[in-house]
C-alpha cells in the first residue's frame, strides 16, 4: 500500500525516495516562509508609506510674503534674545532645536508662549494680531526647517561689525536726532571700552538699560486714555509695539493693546522707543560701529 504523504500526495516506492520527500518538504516550506516574508514586507512598505504621508500631508506651508513679514517683526521684538535666525542668543534658547516649536502646529503652542510671555524666564508677554503671530510663526518654522547641526548658540561677534561707522555719525547728528540728548564728549565718552557687543546694542537701544544711570532709576510716568475717554495714571510697568501696562497709585496693574488706547509717556528716554519703529537693519549696525569708536 503506498503511504499517505503531506498535502493530500500519495508515492509509491517506485515514484518517491526518502531524499526526494525531504527536498519537497524543504521547498515547500521556503516557499511559504518566502511568500509570508513578501506579505509582511509590503504591508511594512504600505505603512511606512501611509505614515510618512500622513506626516508630509500634516507639515502647514507658508508663503515667502509671509515669511518675510514674520522676519520684520522677529528682527525687532525677538532677535536681541534668539539671534536674528532664532537660533539662539546670549538672553533666549534656540528656537529651531526647541522642543515646543517641534510639536507646534501653526501656533497653536508657540502662540500662547507668546501671548502670556514666561515672566520666571525674563520673557515678557507680547499681544500681537493673528495676523502677525502666524507671521512670526511662519518665520520660526522656517528657520527650523533650514537649520543645520551645530547651530550658533550665542549671537556671533562678526554679526555685529558689519556697520559703517561714518554713516553712523550721520545717522546720529541727523534722521536719528540721537544728538539731541546724547554728546560724544559727554554722557557717550568713553562708552566702547565700558561696553562691547551685544551689551552695547542692548544699551543703545533699550532705554531701560540706560534709566539707572541716565535718570536715577525713575520711573517714568503714564497716562493712558480709553476709547470710553477715561484716563489712567501710573508708573509706566512694560511697554511694547503691542502692548502698554501701568501700575496705578492703589498698585493695581492695568494693561492694553496699545492699537486700541492712547498713551503718553512724560520720559526723557522715550526717544529710544520711538526709534525702535524707524530703525532699518542698517541703521542700528551703522551706529553701533560708530559708537564702538568712542573709547
Amino acid at each position: 500500500m503506498p503511504r499517505s504523504l503531506p498535502y493530500g500526495l500519495h508515492a509509491s516506492r517506485k515514484y518517491w525516495s526518502a531524499p526526494l520527500l525531504v527536498v519537497y518538504v524543504i521547498v515547500a516550506t521556503s516557499s511559504t516562509a518566502n511568500a509570508a516574508l513578501t506579505q509582511q514586507t509590503r504591508k511594512d512598505t504600505q505603512q511606512d508609506t501611509q505614515a510618512s504621508a500622513g506626516s508630509s500631508g500634516n507639515l502647514p506651508s507658508y508663503s515667502p510674503e509671509q515669511i518675510q513679514a514674520g522676519q520684520a517683526l522677529f528682527a525687532g521684538q525677538c532677535s536681541f534674545c534668539h539671534g536674528r535666525d532664532a537660533g539662539g542668543g546670549e538672553g533666549g534658547p534656540d528656537l529651531t532645536a526647541s522642543p515646543l516649536v517641534a510639536e507646534d502646529v501653526r501656533g497653536e503652542k508657540i502662540g500662547p508662549v507668546m501671548r502670556n510671555g514666561r515672566p520666571d524666564k525674563g520673557m515678557p508677554a507680547f499681544a500681537p494680531t493673528d495676523e502677525q503671530l502666524a507671521a512670526l510663526v511662519a518665520f520660526i518654522h522656517d528657520r527650523k526647517a533650514k537649520a543645520k547641526e551645530g547651530r550658533r548658540r550665542t549671537v556671533d561677534v562678526s554679526d555685529l561689525q558689519t556697520g559703517n561707522p561714518q554713516a553712523g555719525i550721520q545717522y546720529f547728528n541727523g534722521a536719528g536726532g540721537c544728538a539731541k540728548c546724547h554728546s560724544p564728549t559727554g554722557d557717550l565718552a568713553g562708552i566702547a571700552g565700558k561696553f562691547q557687543g551685544l551689551e552695547l546694542l542692548r544699551r543703545m537701544l533699550y532705554q531701560e538699560d540706560w534709566r539707572a544711570t541716565k535718570s536715577g532709576g525713575a520711573t517714568p510716568e503714564t497716562t493712558v486714555t480709553l476709547h470710553s475717554g477715561q484716563t489712567v495714571t501710573g508708573r509706566l510697568a512694560y511697554r511694547d509695539e503691542f502692548t502698554i501696562a501701568v501700575i496705578d497709585a492703589s498698585g493695581w496693574y492695568h494693561s492694553w493693546p496699545r492699537s486700541q488706547v492712547k498713551s503718553t509717556v512724560t520720559d526723557p528716554l522715550e526717544a529710544h522707543v520711538e526709534l525702535l519703529g524707524k530703525y532699518t537693519d542698517k541703521d542700528i549696525h551703522d551706529v553701533l560701529a560708530y559708537l564702538q569708536t568712542l573709547h
